[in-house]
């Protein structure tokens, strides 16, 4: 299962914010809707990223025939060593990439270890893996925490689908944080991935998923957020296309308006456009890019 950021695609959003009417009763903080797209972005990257990272780990140790080539290629390095316990229950894999930051082959520093305890086989239905960290980093920001996924089995679709939960926290390095303050970004989600199509294969760019649930933080300067999809209207992932082609998302600052961001714009077609509306006021927006 692909990883991706839920909020990545819409950083751009705060700027085209500017573009609304501001209701009488509210005063538009552009900059920390930035910083609220910013923060969230960082948070969920981070954690996606670890789940990709592990994934690949386990395919590599298992040698198995899914293990993506070109992933691995950009993320082993010389400086991790993974470990793969089966006789403990429930199995434990270590990916330990030493005590002092290495450049991996991807352009990322890491150092510390990402510990992953499971049960089962990542597409057999009860499977179940979480993640930790042992004074892990990435490019200098420290994660700690916890992520599990759970297999579901099929639903009365046949597809598979998981739950994920998050509850952890990214420590920024000042050098590399938004505007360069540093901080602490808290951040909790809870949600479910469909896979809809491509699971019968182990090539990536044919997977597409539905995803549903919401999430929770505060910003590095403390200021709490909420942001959740929209009852009915999953987010769709089409892994290889950079936006999400339909779903509605919907981010409320604490004390604030609710921002709605309609990726069904255009009739869901592969289009870098979404319609943001704020107070009852619409504007199109130009989603910038994940990464």
């Amino acid at each position: 299962m692909k990883t991706t950021s839920l909020v990545i695609a819409v950083f751009s959003m705060a700027v085209a914010i500017s573009a609304c009417k501001k209701d009488k009763n509210e005063t538009l903080d552009l900059a920390e809707d930035a910083r609220i797209a910013y923060d969230n972005s960082v948070a969920e990257a981070s954690f996606d990223n670890v789940s990709s990272v592990a994934d690949e780990g386990y395919r590599l140790k298992e040698n198995t025939s899914g293990a993506s080539a070109s992933f691995i290629a950009g993320s082993v390095t010389n400086c991790l060593t993974i470990t793969l316990d089966t006789v403990s229950n429930p199995h434990v894999l270590t990916l330990d990439f030493g005590n002092t930051d290495c450049l991996c082959k991807d352009g990322n520093y890491r150092r510390g270890k990402i510990i992953v305890s499971y049960t089962g086989h990542y597409r057999d239905s009860g499977h179940q893996h979480t993640i930790s960290f042992d004074n892990y980093f990435i490019n200098f920001n420290k994660i700690e925490g916890t992520k599990t996924v759970v297999n579901n089995g099929h639903n009365s679709s046949g597809n598979l689908w998981f739950s994920i939960t998050v509850s952890g926290s990214v420590t920024i390095d000042p050098q590399y944080s938004f505007n360069q303050t540093g901080g602490t970004i808290n951040y909790t989600s809870s949600r479910t991935r469909e896979w809809i199509a491509g699971e019968s294969t182990f090539a990536w760019n044919d997977d597409v998923y539905l995803i549903s649930g919401s999430a929770s933080g505060t910003t590095t300067t403390g200021n709490a957020y909420s942001l959740s999809i929209q009852a009915g209207q999953p987010l769709r992932l089409e892994i290889g296309f950079p936006h999400f082609v339909s779903g509605i998302l919907e981010i409320t600052p604490q004390g604030k308006s609710t921002r709605y961001i309609d990726y069904s714009y255009l009739n869901n077609q592969r289009d870098n456009l979404a319609l943001l509306t704020v107070n009852g006021q619409t504007r199109i927006i130009t989603l910038g890019r994940r990464n």
